[in-house]
């Protein structure tokens, strides 16, 4: 009859109650990264999509602006509700070749380029990004981040709904938020009454709507405006308004 095997009387030593939680530091390292980075991704995905069809309720620099003023006046209010020649008059105020591009136009940034940074070449959806997600400021994160998700709102969102949400964040004085809030300020009256003089002008106060007035123009924004109204009966006429209009 076979000797039965004596047991061994070592034991195998289990690890640490530590070292079973934490594991090695490489692979918990890893996991945690990829969960950061997947976390990051569904933000990103969410944030995108969700603002498709949901209406921003604030943005960064408006919380901000309120924390500062201690309130804003700004109330949401559908593009069908506003004048047609207000979207006209912020697209060739901002940005005349809105529906050619993809959120970018490769010739605005071509003519800053050449002009040595002189001009500005952000787009209107470049501009709905830094207003809805981001801060604002010269900074090259917030420039990177800009060029990231410039093109996922391009995919997702509508031109139409761009204008729209624009129109929305866009700051028209200190304080006064979106065209809802700017029409009344300036003129008494709802966005849907704007004549096209009343529009350009709300549109010539733009990119600094703290040191011009559309209520007490004075001659540059009255020259801005004018040229703002001639851009906007333009881009009619050659169908570079159609993307935005019903």
């Amino acid at each position: 009859m076979a000797r039965a095997k004596k047991k061994s009387s070592r034991k195998t030593r289990k690890p640490g109650l530590l070292s079973r939680l934490i594991g090695p530091p490489l692979g918990w390292m890893r996991r945690w990264l990829r969960r950061a980075v997947l976390l990051l991704a569904a933000i990103f995905v969410l944030g995108i999509a969700g603002y498709a069809v949901i209406n921003p309720p604030t943005t960064p620099y408006i919380l901000s602006e309120k924390m500062r003023l201690g309130e804003v006046d700004r109330a949401w209010v559908d593009l069908d509700e506003v004048a047609p020649i207000m979207a006209r008059s912020i697209v060739a105020a901002e940005d005349a070749n809105f529906c050619a591009h993809w959120g970018f136009d490769m010739r605005a940034i071509r003519a800053a380029i050449e002009d040595g940074g002189g001009r500005g070449a952000s787009t209107l959806t470049q501009q709905v990004v830094k207003n809805v997600y981001l801060w604002h400021g010269r900074s090259w994160p917030r420039k990177a981040l800009e060029a990231m998700i410039t093109p996922a709102v391009e995919l997702v969102w509508s031109k139409r709904r761009i204008v729209e949400v624009y129109l929305n964040v866009a700051e028209f004085d200190e304080g006064v938020f979106g065209i809802e809030a700017a029409s009344r300020h300036y003129f008494g009256i709802g966005p849907e009454a704007l004549s096209a003089v009343q529009a350009a002008r709300l549109a010539a106060l733009l990119p600094n709507p703290k040191e011009r007035s559309a209520s007490r123009p004075s001659a540059f924004v009255r020259k801005r405006a004018q040229s703002i109204l001639d851009g906007a009966a333009t881009i009619r006429a050659d169908g570079r308004s159609a993307c935005f209009e019903d």
